[in-house]
């Protein structure tokens, strides 16, 4: 079958300028990545009509899930049409896109607020902002921010922020430095901020600061809530410290103001498990399902269905899946259940469970059908794989650096080479690879030189050997690719 080749998009790096200068000093920050003009004609979100009926801002923004098109075109486009923007709506978007990662898109709504429609930010806005502007531009930047904030906002909440960056950046230095700031402001501190030590100690593996914290929470009458709980089940699971988890379970269980949700539950089981003590992870486990509301359902089940399957559960598997289908599933869940199902070899399981996905409607992605290309590849069944490669294209899917680095491994390993080659090209061109991934990548990329520029032999040689000791291709792939390149060198 002929193969697709995909287009390669440039991604430069453009610049952004801050937020309004009646609060903060104009600085300069990376913005979206700038997409070439074809890539824009190509990339740009489509917009409903005025009389759309149900219409609102966030189902305009919603299906621009690439965080390389710039959703201010989006926010401009409903204000030129008359409509109405508040901060509270605004700031719900905002909320909506940072539970789905999507921070840039939620860094420009905030930027936009102050800069074109001139919202006085609130210390809530500022905070996230800093935030935000961590995520997407990194340390730096946010540092930046934080040091143009007016002192007016300054304070409890923001430095509380700050804290969180540094212990992320897990910069001890600095984290203390905020944290003797806050206990210094004269406010009364709650749990938040000792939580986040907490964790930081825990990430560094500094045990010792963390006991110290906990005795100074308890002697300044800090109540521990159950993320001050997490970091310490984390610490005793980590030196297999048995007597430390029963401990903590039965202090946390003990006490009235420690909220046990099926988030706590899930927590605990873990530890338990890291221990190898799997008949208490499998009980809490069970406790997890019984405390499950309906505001933490969809993440608990998702978080319990992949545990089961890790287990080898398969019986639980099935029937966690059966309780996500009474609502609606997106993409990734429908990944996630064909991945497990893999996991146990049931294969025609799988495959049902892929033919429902396909009836819902929901828009291709190859993630999903990667799970099954992959598999039929290492059965040898390139048959199948190529269907899916096929019907996904049609549909309207892109298929992912992962799709097509499969497909060149069947190929290979099946002796069509040229098709093989063909398939890595498309591997290189395509932009949805994963940072793990990116290694593999340059790599294929150098491969792609020596078929085309027809290297000395012996340099290919010596470079096809460091491919296979890598576990990128195996010795038959490599030896057939190294046979490919030989011969066309000799044409040449």
């Amino acid at each position: 079958m002929k193969l697709f080749r995909l287009a390669s998009s440039s991604c430069t790096q453009g610049v952004c300028r801050n937020a309004s200068k009646n609060f903060f000093t104009t600085s300069q920050t990376p913005s979206s990545s700038e997409i070439t003009q074809t890539n824009k004609q190509a990339l740009s979100p489509t917009f409903p009509t005025k009389n759309e009926p149900n219409s609102s801002l966030y189902r305009r923004i919603s299906p621009v899930g690439d965080q390389d098109i710039s959703i201010v075109p989006v926010l401009d486009q409903w204000v030129s049409e008359g409509r109405e923007v508040s901060q509270r709506s605004l700031n719900y978007i905002i909320d909506s896109l940072k539970k789905y990662k999507r921070f840039k898109h939620a860094l420009e709504i905030s930027e936009w607020m102050t800069n074109k429609r001139y919202i006085p930010p609130m210390k809530d806005d500022i905070k996230n902002r800093l935030q935000l502007i961590y995520k997407v531009h990194g340390l730096a930047k946010a540092e930046e921010f934080y040091d143009n904030i007016s002192h007016l906002f300054k304070g409890y909440d923001i430095d509380t922020a700050l804290l969180y960056i540094y212990s992320a950046e897990r910069s001890i230095e600095k984290a203390e430095s905020v944290m003797q700031r806050l206990r210094s402001s004269g406010r009364s501190m709650t749990a938040l901020p000792y939580n986040i030590m907490l964790n930081l100690y825990h990430n560094v593996g500094n045990r010792a600061k963390m006991d110290a914290l906990t005795e100074e929470m308890a002697k300044n009458g800090i109540y521990r809530d159950q993320h001050s709980f997490i970091p310490q089940l984390n610490a005793c699971a980590a030196i297999s410290d048995i007597e430390g988890l029963n401990g903590t379970m039965a202090e946390m269980e003990a006490d009235p103001r420690v909220r046990m949700d099926s988030k706590m539950y899930i927590f605990a089981a873990k530890a338990f498990l890291k221990v190898g003590l799997v008949e208490k992870g499998l009980k809490l486990m069970k406790d997890a399902e019984m405390a499950i509301t309906d505001k933490d359902r969809d993440k608990s089940l998702n978080a319990l269905h992949k545990m089961y399957a890790d287990l080898g559960k398969k019986d639980d598997v099935y029937r966690i899946w059966k309780w996500l289908s009474e609502k609606k599933i997106y993409n990734s869940g429908y990944r996630r259940m064909i991945s497990s199902l893999l996991r146990f070899g049931d294969i025609e399981g799988a495959e049902r469970v892929f033919e429902e996905w396909e009836t819902k409607g929901l828009s291709y992605d190859f993630v999903v059908s990667d799970e099954l290309i992959e598999v039929y590849v290492k059965k040898g069944d390139l048959g199948k794989a190529e269907v899916l490669l096929k019907l996904g294209i049609e549909k309207g899917g892109n298929p992912t650096f992962r799709t097509w680095y499969c497909l060149a491994i069947g190929y290979l390993e099946d002796g069509r080479v040229a098709e093989g080659v063909e398939a890595l090209k498309n591997a290189t061109f395509s932009c949805r690879f994963l940072p793990f991934q990116e290694p593999i990548k340059d790599k294929l990329t150098v491969i792609l030189e020596y078929v085309e520029r027809r290297r000395d032999v012996e340099e290919v040689a010596g470079f096809m050997k460091s491919v296979e000791a890598e576990g990128i291709f195996s010795s038959t792939v490599c030896g057939r690719l190294l046979d490919f390149i030989t011969s066309k060198t000799s044409e040449s």
